[in-house]
Parts: C-alpha cells; structure tokens; sequence
C-alpha cells in the first residue's frame, strides 16, 4: 500500500497497451491544435495552472499538451525564485505580466499557489503572508475570471512509493539528473506536512469559480490521457474550418547565380556514419559505449525498483 497524497491506496493502475495509448494521445494532440485555432480566431483568452507534488508528471503533461500547438500563441510559465525586488512588491504582482492576451493560452507550470505549498512547508514566508495569501487568491482569481479568462486548476497526486522511485531514477540518469534538487529531497522527509498544506489550500481556494481538478498521476501515460482530455472538455470550443492553402509555382529564374560553396562555413556531416549500406553503419563507437553504459543504467535502476515494490512495506499512516 502506498499514500496518495494523503489518502491511502492499495495497488497500481493497469498498464495502458502502447500502441492504443499512442493513438489515442495523437488524436487527443490534433484536437487541442483545433481548439487553438478557435481560441485564436475567438479571441479567448485560457490559463491552466499546473501544480501537484514533485515527480509527479506536470512537465511531461505539459510536452504533450504544447508539442504541435503554434508557440507563438501558446507560452509556458515556470518562474525561478522572485528577487529582491520582487519579494517587496505585492505577491501576484510577479504573475500578472504573465497573464494571457486574447488568443493565448498559458500553461504554469507551477504558479501563486508555491506560496500555500513549499513557501509554507519550508518557512520562506511568515504566517501572516500565507494567512494574507489563502485570503486573497480566491479575490484574485475571481477577477481573472470575471474578466473573461478562462482558469482551469490542475492537482498531479501521486503516491509516496512512486514518487520516491521516480526521484531515484532521475537521479541515476545523466539526461534527468538536473530534475533533482535538494528541495525535491525535502519533498519526501515532509510528505505529511506537503499534505497537510495542499488540503488548506485546497479548503481555502477550491471556489465555484476556480475549482481543483485532481489528476490521478501514478502511470503518466493515462494522466497525461486525462488530463487533455478534460482540457477539452472544460473549453467549449468549436472545429473552425482551417482556409485552404495553395502553394504558388515557383517562377522562373531570373539569372541567380549562387556563390560559390568554398566562401563559406559549413558544419561537417557527422550524420553521415549513419548512412545505410556504409561500412561501420551505425552510431560511431563513442555513440554505442554512451548508449550502452546508459541502457546499463537503465536496467539497474529497473531492477533495483521492482526489488523496492517486493519488499514488504509497513502499513502508511492515514
């Protein structure tokens, strides 16, 4: 058994087959590219908030909602810590330039909301600022959406066990290590204190107007399923038939005459090594050495967390 957050489950969610997930996630992807052409031509303006606990799958959500979505309309927001300057002004002041304009989505990858969390849980704010701050966001938030902005609230929950595993893994992988910081390590010795400030916030913030949506996160594939889906769901968009596009024929020459290639720089084709049918075909030896000591490490990190799930587990606290 394993705590969800601070609920306790049993079990782990079954494996989604691949090739129906992928299908699926793409059809899902071609829709939200639909829906933003209609946010864009209707001029609306949508903000999705992002939050949950550490390893939990936002980022990856976030990948797949954004990968075919025109950036130039559509802005992640995953702001570093304020500065000084930024400490004296009002809390969601540093937020506000970040709002959406008419025809844009964006998407924060955490937001306000680190004030009722890890500013809480690790004391980088006084108990007035985040007694002031469970006060004002539903305030704030109203008017967003009185204003016409579309806020949609997303919780990631997942389980202590999966979590802690996914924190190994990253820290075994040379790609992912960068994830980690010694935050992310305080996220497990205070879980329950994480808890107890996501049900305040949650209490405090969870309005009519701007409500939690919770996104069952222990297998990121049917999170990141759900959670476009409900995306979805939730704007009330419209198909807009896109206008045709026609190619123009290319004219015809005018007595262009390229420089020749000598005059400049061009970087070297390293690619072609991977050319089929060439001797040596493939990745060169310092490519397969990197791969295979990577696959090596893969496959310990695999081993070593399914020998963690059948060890026995003492019963978590409620």
């Amino acid at each position: 058994m394993s705590t969800h957050d601070n609920e306790v489950k049993s079990g782990s969610p079954r494996k989604l087959d691949k090739a129906a997930y992928e299908a699926e996630l793409e059809h899902l992807q071609a829709q939200l590219v639909a829906m933003q052409q209609w946010v864009i031509e209707s001029g609306e303006r949508v903000l999705l908030i992002f939050e949950g606990r550490d390893a939990a799958g936002k980022g990856s959500a976030i990948k797949r909602i954004t990968q075919y979505l025109n950036p130039r309309y559509a802005r992640i927001v995953a702001l570093q810590a304020p500065t000084e300057r930024e400490q004296t002004q009002w809390y969601f002041q540093r937020y506000i330039q970040h709002l959406p304009a008419a025809g844009e989505i964006v998407i924060m990858d955490r937001s306000w909301y680190n004030r009722a969390g890890v500013e809480r849980v690790m004391g980088f704010c006084t108990d007035a600022q985040y007694h002031r701050f469970l006060r004002q966001a539903p305030d704030f938030e109203r008017m967003l959406v009185e204003d016409g902005i579309r806020l949609i609230k997303y919780w990631f929950s997942v389980s202590d066990e999966e979590q802690e595993a996914r924190f190994r893994s990253r820290a075994e992988d040379p790609m992912r290590r960068w994830k980690l910081s010694p935050m992310d390590m305080q996220s497990i010795a205070r879980w329950e204190d994480y808890s107890r400030a996501k049900d305040a916030m949650f209490a405090a913030t969870d309005t009519p107007w701007a409500r939690w949506y919770t996104v069952e996160s222990e297998d990121k594939k049917r999170s990141r399923i759900n959670v476009i889906a409900d995306i979805l769901r939730q704007i009330p968009w419209e198909f807009i038939e896109p206008q045709k596009i026609e190619i123009p024929k290319r004219p015809p020459e005018k007595g262009y005459e390229r420089p020749d290639r000598s005059d400049y720089q061009y970087v070297d084709d390293v690619a072609a090594a991977l050319e089929k049918g060439r001797a040596g075909e493939g990745p060169t030896a310092a490519a397969k050495a990197e791969a295979a000591e990577k696959a090596t490490a893969a496959s310990k990190s695999s081993a070593g967390r399914a020998e963690r799930k059948r060890a026995p587990r003492k019963k978590p606290k409620k």
